[in-house]
């Protein structure tokens, strides 16, 4: 006879990860089976575990197998809200809910969404140069050309085929920094692309393509840092390069629609939409080649619906996943079944001790990562550890950069 998994307690958790705080979800049911997801705060979404605490209550004395119940519930009372941190806050239940779910049954989790189609995930290294940048986190750091050229032929001398990266400016002495206007680096709300980063932009790509050489896609991740006028002039500029995809963060599914008309490189877009309804206009106007898609922000459950309705439209999807182990996890599971997969993102820069807070760490082996068997999710945080390594105070979007301030 089946366990009925009848929820008993629900509480948040965090740490440090040295440069933001890892946040996750713990679901204990009356028979003692732990459920575990993993949330975040950092990506522009303060408030998440407020939200959280705000509507748990709900959950106590219900069963985590009838865990779409509980998520339409929690719909329901949060409908005028939804999206945002809302939405990511029912993510994270619906996560930690299958978690519990499969433990229950004793199978991992990609038993309960229909079963593998394949045994291991091609993925690839993400955000590379862009964590090294992070001097004061990651050692040796990269500061200059040097640096650039020393991680791109370390991608492949690991095993790894394919990488992606962001936008650099170089001065006269071929020392780098990051660009990222869209997130504040610098305050410029306008979002204009000039001359000098179009040709920092192109020359950061060809030291990249040296270095990792021809067997090693390169993908290309532009974020909110433009409009759709700045888009088009560092794809025209580039337009020559061989790319995996070129990743474009905006909100308008026309403009994008239009960026992918003018561009030979595939226009990958989506990881920060919410729900099945925001995607399907990214769909109806054919915006995308591929949709990435947050699974720990929309539940990996509800993801599978969003990858189907991709299919429909005969777009694939990649699963948005630069957090921690489990959040890799979790995206492994759902890259296992969804059979319109395109590729997995995962970093492999890590602080010192990331693998000291979960029990298991993804296996990587020629580039792709093996599908873990292990009962739910497969990995589970290190409650030790999290005491650890206390979360830090002064990170998060609100919090980790000064306020601009204006002249009076």
């Amino acid at each position: 006879m089946p366990k009925n998994a009848i929820i008993s307690e629900v509480k948040t958790l965090s740490c440090s990860n040295s440069w933001r705080n890892y946040n996750f979800l713990r679901i204990v049911t009356e028979d003692g089976t732990v459920g575990w997801s993993e949330f975040d705060e950092n990506f522009g979404s303060p408030g998440v575990t407020n939200v959280i605490s705000q509507i748990s209550h709900r959950l106590i004395g219900q069963s985590a197998m009838n865990h779409e119940h509980i998520r339409e519930d929690l719909r329901d009372c949060t409908r005028p809200g939804s999206g945002g941190v809302v939405g990511q806050a029912l993510g994270a239940i619906e996560n930690a809910l299958l978690d519990v779910k499969a433990k229950t049954l004793d199978v991992p989790c990609y038993a309960l969404l229909g079963g593998k189609v394949r045994d291991k995930v091609r993925v690839y290294w993400s955000h590379c140069v862009s964590y090294r940048a992070r001097t004061d986190h990651f050692s040796p750091g990269i500061t200059d050309i040097e640096g650039v050229r020393q991680i791109g032929r370390e991608v492949g001398e690991k095993g790894f085929t394919a990488l992606k990266t962001n936008i650099f400016h170089y001065d006269d002495q071929n020392r780098i920094s990051g660009w990222s206007p869209g997130f504040g680096r610098p305050h410029d709300p306008a979002r204009n692309v000039e001359r000098k980063t179009v040709k920092d932009l192109r020359k950061h790509l060809e030291v990249m393509r040296e270095a990792a050489g021809p067997d090693i896609d390169l993908l290309l991740d532009l974020n909110f840092n433009g409009k759709t006028e700045g888009y088009l002039k560092l794809l025209r500029e580039i337009e020559d390069l061989d790319l995996f995809w070129v990743e474009i963060d905006t909100l308008d599914p026309k403009a994008l629609a239009y960026i992918r008309s003018h561009t030979k490189h595939p226009i990958s877009s989506c990881e920060t939409l919410i729900g099945l309804q925001q995607f399907l206009p990214f769909f109806r106007e054919q915006a995308v080649d591929v949709a990435i898609i947050d699974t720990p922000w929309n539940g990996v459950w509800q993801s599978l619906k969003i990858a189907a309705a991709a299919e429909a439209y005969e777009t694939n999807v990649a699963p948005h996943n630069f957090y921690g182990h489990l959040c890799t996890m979790m995206n492994a599971h759902f890259s296992a079944v969804v059979p319109n997969l395109r590729i997995m993102e995962t970093d492999i820069d890590r602080i010192a001790w990331d693998a000291e807070l979960f029990t298991h760490v993804p296996v990587y082996k020629d580039g792709y990562l093996i599908i873990p068997d292990r009962p739910g999710w497969g990995t589970e945080p290190n409650e030790a550890a999290l005491h650890a390594y206390p979360p830090l105070e002064t990170v998060g979007p609100a919090k980790k950069t000064p306020v601009p301030r204006l002249s009076i």
